[in-house]
Order: C-alpha cells, then structure tokens, then sequence
C-alpha cells in the first residue's frame, strides 16, 4: 500500500488531531500532498511538522469549516499549492454532550449541524470543478455509527450523521458521470480527545467499549486505513457507500 496516493492532492478537515491528523499523516505517507485544514491554528501546523519530520509534503491552513468564505480559501490555496486537487475529505466534526432533546438548545444544534454537515456541502460545492479535473476525483465524508444506529440523547449530533450519510449518496449518484467518487466512513466510538465529550454522566470508556462487539473502541489508525483505502485507485469501483468501521456496532 506505500505509494498508494502517490502523485494526489488531498485537502483533509479537522486535521489537527484525533482521526484527521492519523489521516493527514497516513496519506502523506502514502505519496499524497496535504492540506491540512483546522480551526486550531497551532495543532493544523503540528500535524503538519509531523508529516514533513517523516519526510513527507504539507501545508496548514486554519479555517472555520462553516464559513462559506474560509472553504472558498482553503480549496483555493489547495489547488494553488499543489497545482490541482484529487481527494477532498471533508472530516472535521465537533461532538455533542449527551442531552435529553428537550434540553438541546438551538445554539447547540445550528452549530452541531453547520460544522458536521453544511461544511461538507460547502466543501464539496468549492471543491467539484477541480475534483472533475482530476482523472480519478474522491470525497470523503466522514459519518458516524450514530447516523446508523443512534443513541439516546445524541439528537443533534445523529441527525447530522445521518444526513451526512445521505448527501454521500446523493452525490455519489450525482458526480459518478464526472468521474468523482464519493463515499462515506461510519466510524464507531474513536479513541480521541473527543470522545469523552460524548458520555453522559456515569458513563465511562469501558462501558462504551463494551457496547461493540469486537470488544475495543476504535483507534484512529483504523479511521485513516479506511479513508486511504477508499482514496486510491484500489477503490475505483466504489462510491455511495457508507463504510462502518465499527467492530459490529451497527450489526
């Protein structure tokens, strides 16, 4: 698989940690030059340190995902940079505490839907006409086993999923005459800084691991071999799909 992305462009949100930097690193190990895209400043440049440290290419930008002008400038910057674009992993997310429904107030669910679902449309509108140029265009999307099979007190953050794991389909069905693939990752309950951020009170790591029947949560590793897979070559007969990368959670 080393090499596998050789030769591609690759803009990756929410790369600044957790499933996005394990990502961003992976691809760039792979051959790819990435974009890295974070709000966080700082952590956009550390992930990008630590892909140039192993010898591969990067560049930070940071940007708020749901802001139509910031995505304009990071795809704009992408392209420039590296003379085209050829995968758009449209992956920064932010979590949501568990909330009775009743509780969830509309602050709280305009930014869970801006940032995990309106920036994907944002960043895929920005990103097609270059994706077209490309011989082999991808976007990524990542989902969630929420979007699947939801969960109590997640209201918020599940309807996001779930329509991210729609508009993954509707655009597959939609660019596949392009030459653009487009696929969704499902990933299960992640070993990240943000997970703890999901739990209610009571509810601890192991509980939560206890609940996938592979009997671990999953590691960010897992989430990036997924996304490398489904952004190379090795993949050009899949699109529309959403991937679970859940050790049976959703069986």
């Amino acid at each position: 698989m080393t090499g596998a992305l050789d030769g591609k462009s690759a803009v990756i949100t929410g790369a600044g940690a957790g499933m996005g930097r394990a990502t961003a690193e992976l691809f760039a190990e792979r051959g790819a030059s990435v974009t890295v895209v974070d709000l966080d400043a700082e952590a956009a440049e550390e992930t990008v340190e630590r892909i140039e440290s192993a010898g591969g290419d990067a560049i930070a930008v940071a940007a708020d995902v749901s802001d139509a002008e910031a995505v304009e400038g990071f795809v704009a910057e992408a392209v420039e940079t590296w003379g085209g674009l050829d995968v758009l992993h449209n992956n920064a997310g932010v979590p949501m505490a568990s909330t009775p429904v009743e509780d969830v107030d509309e602050g709280t669910w305009d930014r869970v839907l801006d940032v995990n679902l309106k920036s994907a449309f944002l960043g895929t509108k920005c990103a097609v006409p270059h994706l077209r140029e490309s011989e082999d265009g991808v976007v990524l999307n990542t989902a969630s086993t929420s979007g699947i099979r939801p969960r109590t007190g997640l209201s918020a953050y599940a309807a996001s999923k779930g329509g991210m794991i729609t508009l993954t389909k509707q655009l597959a069905s939609e660019l596949a005459g392009d030459g653009v693939r487009v696929n969704a990752i499902c990933p299960v309950a992640t070993d990240t800084e943000m997970l703890p951020e999901f739990t209610s009170e009571g509810l601890s790591m192991d509980d939560i691991a206890d609940t996938i029947p592979l009997g671990r949560l999953a590691d960010p590793m897992d989430i990036a071999q997924a996304a490398a897979f489904l952004a190379s070559d090795e993949a050009s007969m899949i699109t529309g799909t959403a991937l679970e990368v859940d050790g049976g959670r959703d069986i």
